[in-house]
């Protein structure tokens, strides 16, 4: 996802940087793929390791910090490739058609990576993470070339999360009342974001049969989550020093982390409903590994040349040159292997877990195995793409 170009100008202080001056957010970025991988593709969903797996409901583990921090490095990406493209004369026009092919492309690819590989409708999961990247993708790159002032991204980005605080606190849930009153505050099932998929789409096309986890009303907190990526971006494309920049970042990852925290005594951290204080929770963690990967690649590594830095780092940039479609192949692997049958009702999938399992017996350990076995494949596979210099850009 390096280049998600949204839109224009920026304010005189900004200078228009080369992409490669910011090697942190495609180390970052390959990290961040990394990690989804891995937590997708557990050999045993059932006994894997607590950290590779989503919390159950409220509260969190660092497997529900993976999709924030890609969705906020969206939005960082969207400054950057905006300013560039402004840069090279291109007109507002021309970036928000662009803009717009990309997100329904990316959402059409949400769409493949949930039906594939039986392509039964009755069964077709609309929602998904390509579908709420495509959608946040394109509101805040419109945004963007509405006004480039950073002052309106934060007063959106407040007013999405106290307003879903609002509505998912005051607003009655249709059969169960009102929330604290009637029935508890997030009620897996007696929720507003629950019961409004379920009023647009059937259990069958729903995740969890009875709610989604990127349903239609939560993706109002993940805009947020993009427009604080935004904001970094907005951020690192001022003329401040690099170090003035991490410090800053790392002050507001804090800043994120202590607000986010304060506010889930009142309104939980929960990665399925993506609640408001889970926004600022995640953005903290997503600002402090951003500051980190600065410090590390772009502080530390100044006075090395460019080649040097991207050998040394060139294990991330795999993916973090090509992110999509190094997400859109471990989605489809599984997918695939799944048609495979080397014995009665055992896919290739389970079969490697099993062979794997006969030799290290302990399920967790094992299973992480599997994950780092498939993360490895699809590195390989990505790693082809970059050594012959084809990034998909959408």
């Amino acid at each position: 996802m390096t280049s998600l170009n949204p839109l224009p100008v920026v304010e005189r202080s900004i200078s228009v940087a080369k992409p490669e001056r910011w090697l942190s957010l495609d180390v970052l970025r390959g990290l961040t793929i990394g990690f989804m991988i891995l937590v997708n593709n557990n050999g045993d969903e059932q006994h894997a390791f607590w950290a590779l797996k989503h919390a159950a409901w409220n509260g969190f583990t660092p497997t529900d910090l993976v999709f924030p921090t890609f969705l906020f490095l969206v939005g960082i990406s969207t400054v950057f490739s905006t300013a560039a493209r402004l840069a090279k004369g291109a007109t507002k026009q021309s970036i928000l058609l662009h803009t717009f092919r990309r997100a329904v492309v990316l959402f059409l690819f949400g769409l493949l990576v949930n039906s594939f590989p039986l392509f039964h409708l009755q069964t077709l999961r609309v929602y998904g993470v390509l579908q709420r990247i495509a959608i946040c993708y394109f509101i805040i790159a419109v945004l963007y070339l509405i006004s480039s002032s950073w002052k309106n991204k934060a007063i959106i980005a407040i007013a999405a999360l106290v307003g879903y605080w609002a509505i998912m606190r005051f607003v009655p849930v249709p059969g169960y009342g009102v929330p604290t009153h009637d029935v508890p505050l997030l009620d897996p099932d007696g929720n507003l974001v629950a019961w409004l998929d379920r009023q647009i789409f059937s259990a069958s096309h729903l995740y969890e049969k009875t709610r989604d986890p990127e349903g239609l009303l939560s993706t109002l907190p993940a805009l947020a989550t993009a427009l604080f990526g935004m904001l970094a971006g907005l951020w690192l494309q001022t003329n401040r020093s690099i170090g003035e920049k991490a410090r800053g970042i790392a002050i507001a990852g804090v800043s994120g982390l202590l607000l986010g925290g304060l506010w889930n005594f009142a309104f939980p951290i929960n990665k399925k409903l993506w609640t408001s204080s889970y926004v600022l929770f995640a953005a903290g963690w997503s600002l402090l590994l951003l500051a980190l990967a600065i410090w590390i690649v772009d502080v530390r590594g100044a006075g090395k040349p460019e080649a040097a830095r991207r050998k040394t780092f060139m294990p991330l940039l795999v993916f973090g040159t090509n992110a999509i479609a190094a997400y859109v192949f471990s989605e489809l692997l599984p997918g695939a292997m799944s048609l495979i049958h080397l014995q009665p009702k055992v896919n290739l999938q389970r079969w490697i877990y099993y062979k794997i399992l006969a030799v290290i017996t302990n399920p967790p350990m094992a299973s992480l195995i599997y994950s780092l076995l498939f993360v490895g494949v699809c590195w390989l596979a990505i790693y082809m793409l970059y050594r012959r210099r084809i990034f998909l850009k959408i």
